[in-house]
């Protein structure tokens, strides 16, 4: 049984950091791609970043150049480091894992249970 367990939310100025985990169980993440979603109030759930099996990444325009994400595969962990945050940053923020391994064709059917981070 796969989980996902995020931490490292919280409240933060603008223009401050945050460094979002996520670690996982029940399966290593090594062959899956993962990323991090993000659900604004009253808008529609928006992918933010993802990191593939190889490593390689992808980011929302929006969040380009501010957010990094990265993977430990050792410690089963998946981050997200944001940085120069805008109070429109302010989401709960979900890790996700793809149904499939070395591809996302799939879709992400494994979800975290989300971490709050506000800024202002």
């Amino acid at each position: 049984h796969v989980q996902l367990v995020e931490s490292g939310g919280g409240s933060v100025q603008v223009g401050g950091s945050l460094r979002l985990s996520c670690v996982a169980s029940g399966d290593t993440i090594s062959r899956y791609c993962m990323g991090w979603f993000r659900q604004i109030p009253d808008k529609e759930r928006e992918g933010v970043a993802g990191i593939e099996s190889d490593g390689s990444t992808s980011y929302a325009d929006s969040v380009k150049g501010r957010f990094t994400i990265s993977r430990d595969n050792a410690k089963n962990t998946v981050y997200l480091q944001l940085s120069s945050l805008k109070p429109e940053d302010t989401a709960v923020y979900y890790c996700v894992r793809s149904n499939s391994a070395y591809s996302d064709r799939d879709g992400f059917g494994y979800w975290g249970q989300g971490t709050q981070v506000t800024v202002s």
